[in-house]
């Protein structure tokens, strides 16, 4: 059975549903149109663009850049093995396949166009506002009050970082699949509910229309899985939907659609499968990754009652939370008597006698239900996030509705006022869901670039040290390096045994060329922390700018230990091997980062070097060919790569090929024409094919940006003879 919104005297409860008799017509209290219905989800799409229509324009920030920016699984969305195998470790992708294919999507249409991203999670929650509205609709047979909930859902500015962030799409799509999986099994349940009094003994689920629906759930919470591991209780929410508001009884419900349950937990075993392939998702999350399990839990008690308190008044507004956990239970006791007296009374109305408490104890469990994984299992790099309570605020607003609703449907009777309630109630709905979009585009606001994000950031939360360092980053790409120090300095005043602090401070230090103080914060980055692998590639930078190639080697070999699959890693070894002269040790180095990235067209392009024997770079036996094709690939893949066009000539030049050598040093001389040492490349390869006056033009370009270059001078001379 089906629940229709009925009136209430004063005296009833907040929320009383009956249920929809199977023989009773649906349209006894006049079934909206279809014109209304579409009018109310147009509504809902047209807020959702209103409040969120500034975020399309936001750049790339905080975990965008390694997800989505550096991520090579993306590159080729027909490579569906390797866009279904997200990089491992810590990255918000990683073990989430569906997730990275959403990504992959958007690069194979628009690259790194961050417009398509921001569209694409904006239209990714307007289907899931639209998907809430249908739930609620079908639930309480009531379209105003589904239409109030769905529109203050949708622009509450609580959302923001699930849209506006573009990798927390993470939240925003699983919860999509979520609300989908409840949407079908509701649809499959009008599909095959009786029509008629000849037909009422019972739930025809073997109709093909209802059939379809489940299948649709089953594949929506498949999906889910594949998307974010908070779609675990996605199969539970469902059975207790059942229970709460159809079957009566969880037995009931698993007699009547056992086997559609079966498929819903069949789900798992895929998310299983993808969690035990991430282990502890990069030492980020799990129950021994270190610290006190029981004082992130403890952390979890204030952190609901801040979220329930954004539901209410959602400011400020705050991206990091940082990581610092509650160290005592008398610190929070306030919050640990709320939080378990919320709980208490939830599994108190989920098992009342009555309906309606019941309906309010599963908005209850589904709100608890969301928060569980992240509050249960530890995550150390984020022991609070907002963007967790994207789908749990979709019950908490449903309550608060439901629940205004009641005060004004018993004001207006006391008052015994003519015509429906809702005349009264819906616009006071539409005026909070005005505020609340405003709100919500102010937020936007502040994602627009990294610098407006993090010190916004740094100003909610100034005892949070990776916000501090994450706002100098913003002020070192602005170019502010000093301010961007200040920053880094701050982060360790607050954390001293910080390790990101130490090596952004260092890099901080190696671009204004203090490279001895740069290496001491990179020795003490990797003294804390010994797996910091791009720590150890930072201090073979600096010990490369300070001409001690064997540290320099070491390091970046120790870098390239521990983390293999970065080809940038192979790039520094190789590069530093070579000015060891070491260049067939680099070979092997130079071919593992293009098997990693095989469009790296400045590996290509040292590789190149090394078989041409340019410059201090010898073999034993040239390999001119092998030179030429890898030059070849890298100018193929960036057409105007200077280097490359000019290196390329070089070798084709040694090789015989003089006119095809003359006509990549023009096309190098075209890009860069303020270069002396391609026109003297070019006027030589134009001399030695008897085009006299076209090479004197050239050796005459060198002297003119170069005065003093005798070769130039010499050839010019003796042009005629050449």
């Amino acid at each position: 059975m089906t629940l229709e919104c009925a009136p209430t005297s004063p005296g009833s409860q907040i929320f009383s549903f009956v249920p929809v008799a199977a023989d009773i017509p649906q349209h006894r209290r006049g079934s909206p149109s279809r014109g209304a219905i579409f009018g109310a989800a147009a509504a809902i799409a047209a807020a959702a663009v209103a409040a969120y229509h500034n975020s399309l324009s936001g750049q790339f920030a905080f975990d965008d850049v390694p997800t989505i920016k550096e991520n090579p699984t993306i590159r080729h969305l027909w490579d569906l093995r390797s866009v279904l195998s997200p990089p491992p470790g810590g990255y918000t992708v990683s073990g989430r396949p569906i997730l990275n294919l959403s990504v992959a999507i958007n690069y194979a249409f628009g690259g790194l166009n961050v417009w398509g991203y921001h569209a694409t999670n904006l239209v990714i929650h307007i289907l899931a506002g639209l998907t809430l509205f249908g739930i609620m609709r079908r639930t309480l047979r009531n379209t105003a009050l589904a239409f109030a909930t769905a529109l203050i859902w949708t622009v509450h500015p609580l959302t923001t970082e699930s849209v506006t962030y573009i990798i927390q799409r993470a939240e925003s799509l699983m919860g999509l699949f979520y609300l989908l999986t409840l949407y079908c099994f509701i649809r499959s349940l009008d599909a095959s509910a009786p029509r008629t009094a000849e037909k009422r003994d019972g739930d025809i689920a073997s109709t093909s229309k209802a059939i379809c629906w489940r299948c649709f759930s089953v594949t929506a919470c498949l999906l889910g899985m594949g998307t974010k591991e908070v779609m675990v209780s996605a199969p539970v929410i469902v059975l207790l939907y059942d229970r709460t508001f159809v079957a009566g009884t969880l037995g009931e419900a698993w007699r009547r659609r056992w086997k559609y349950y079966l498929g819903l937990a069949s789900t798992w075993i895929l998310l299983v499968y993808l969690a035990l392939g991430t282990g502890t998702r990069g030492g980020t999350a799990g129950m021994n990754i270190g610290g006190s399990v029981v004082n992130y839990w403890l952390t979890q008690f204030p952190a609901i009652v801040r979220y329930l308190s954004l539901v209410i008044w959602p400011r400020p507004l705050v991206l990091d939370y940082g990581a610092q956990v509650v160290q005592s239970a008398l610190s929070v006791w306030p919050s640990i008597l709320i939080v378990t007296a919320l709980m208490a009374g939830t599994v108190w109305a989920l098992t009342a006698r009555f309906r309606n408490f019941r309906a309010l104890g599963f908005a209850g469990i589904f709100f608890f239900a969301i928060l569980a994984p992240t509050s249960v299992v530890p995550v150390i790099v984020q022991v609070v996030a907002e963007h967790r309570m994207y789908l749990a605020l979709a019950p908490a607003v449903a309550v608060l509705v439901m629940g205004g609703y009641r005060l004004v449907e018993t004001a207006v009777s006391k008052k015994g006022m003519s015509g429906s309630p809702i005349r009264f109630y819906l616009p006071l709905c539409l005026v909070g869901a005005a505020g609340l979009a405003f709100v919500t585009a102010r937020r936007n606001e502040d994602y627009r670039t990294e610098l407006t994000l993090w010190g916004k950031t740094a100003a909610e939360s100034p005892d949070n040290p990776r916000a501090q360092c994450n706002l100098g980053i913003a002020l070192s790409d602005a170019g502010n390096i000093p301010a961007a120090m200040e920053r880094y300095r701050i982060a360790l005043r607050i954390k001293p045994d910080y390790p990101q602090a130490h090596n952004d401070l260092g890099i901080a230090l190696y671009d204004t060329g203090h490279w001895p103080d740069a290496i001491v914060e990179y020795q003490e980055a990797v003294r804390l922390d010994s797996g910091f692998a791009k720590a150890y590639n930072n201090l073979g930078n600096a010990f490369l700018q300070m001409g001690n190639l064997p540290e320099a080697i070491a390091n970046y070999e120790v870098a390239r230990r521990l983390t293999p699959d970065d080809p940038d890693f192979d790039r520094n070894l190789g590069v530093v091997l070579t000015k060891a002269g070491r260049p067939a040790d680099a070979i092997p180095v130079y071919e593992h980062a293009l098997q990693l990235k095989p469009d790296y067209v400045q590996v290509r392009t040292y590789l190149g070097v090394i078989f041409a024997g340019r410059g201090n770079v010898f073999l034993k036996s040239g390999k001119l060919t092998d030179a030429i094709a890898n030059y070849e690939k890298a100018v193929q893949l960036q057409p105007k790569y200077v280097e490359a066009l000019d290196n390329l000539g070089t070798a084709l030049a040694q090789s015989g090929q003089v006119a095809q050598a003359a006509e990549e040093f023009m096309a190098a001389s075209l890009l860069q024409p303020g270069n002396p040492e391609i026109h003297y490349n070019l006027g030589c390869a134009l001399a030695q094919q008897g085009r006299t006056s076209e090479a004197r033009v050239q050796f005459e370009e060198v002297l003119r940006l170069a005065p003093n270059d005798a070769a130039a001078r010499a050839n010019l001379a003796q042009l005629p003879k050449f």
